[in-house]
C-alpha cells in the first residue's frame, strides 16, 4: 500500500519508499563490511521488524541466517509495565554466534536492553542492534545501537512495519497520522 491509498489519514510523509530503500542498502553495506567471514544470525523482533528484516536480508551480500522473537512489556495497556515477557522465542542455539537484532524503531530502549542482555546470556559471541528508526529524546536507558537508519523526533509514526491498532504496517513509506485517526 502506498500513501495515496490512505491519503486522508496521513499528516506527513517522513520517509518515502525510495528513501527507505536507499537507507536499507546503506545499512546492509555497513553490516556486510563489519561481519565479513562471520557466522551471523539476524534476529527480527516481531511484528514491527518484518519489513526491515525482509528488505535488509535481501540487501545483504553475505550468508546470514534468520530467526524471530516476539516480546512484550506492555500487557494490555499502552505503557510499558517494565516486565518483559517472551511471547515467541528463538529456535536457534546462540552459542558461539554473532547476533544482530533487527528492529523497526527504538522508543524507550528498555525492552531492547533487556533483550540484548538475555541473548548475550545464551552464549552468543556478540549481540548488536540494527534499527531503522530511533527516538533519542524518548530513550530511557543506555542501550548501545550499532546501526541506526535515522534519529527522529518523539512523534508517533506508522508504515513499513510500524502500526496503529495493527493497521498501516503495509504502507511502503513511514508517515505521521492525522489526529482524527487516533483521537
Amino acid at each position: 500500500m502506498d500513501a495515496n491509498d490512505v491519503q486522508g489519514d496521513i499528516k506527513h510523509v517522513l520517509f518515502s519508499k525510495e528513501v527507505i530503500d536507499a537507507k536499507i542498502k546503506e545499512l546492509a553495506a555497513q553490516i556486510d563490511a563489519d561481519y565479513e567471514g562471520k557466522d551471523v544470525l539476524l534476529v527480527g523482533v516481531l511484528k514491527g521488524a518484518i519489513m526491515v528484516m525482509a528488505d535488509l536480508s535481501r540487501a545483504l551480500k553475505g550468508h546470514y541466517t534468520q530467526d524471530w522473537m516476539a516480546v512484550s512489556s506492555y500487557g494490555s495497556g499502552t505503557k510499558s509495565s517494565g516486565v518483559v515477557r517472551i511471547l515467541k522465542d528463538l529456535d536457534t542455539d546462540l552459542s558461539g554466534r554473532d547476533v544482530l537484532i533487527v528492529e523497526d524503531i527504538i522508543d524507550s530502549g528498555l525492552t531492547l536492553q533487556w533483550l540484548q542482555g538475555n541473548l548475550k546470556s545464551r552464549g552468543a559471541n556478540s549481540v548488536e542492534i540494527c534499527t531503522l528508526l530511533r527516538k533519542p529524546k524518548s530513550v530511557k536507558t543506555d542501550v548501545q545501537v550499532k546501526y541506526v537508519g535515522w534519529d527522529i523526533e518523539p512523534e508517533f509514526v506508522v508504515g513499513y512495519g510500524l502500526d496503529f491498532a495493527e493497521r498501516y504496517r503495509n504502507l511502503d513509506c513511514i508517515v505521521t497520522l492525522a489526529p482524527h485517526v487516533y483521537s
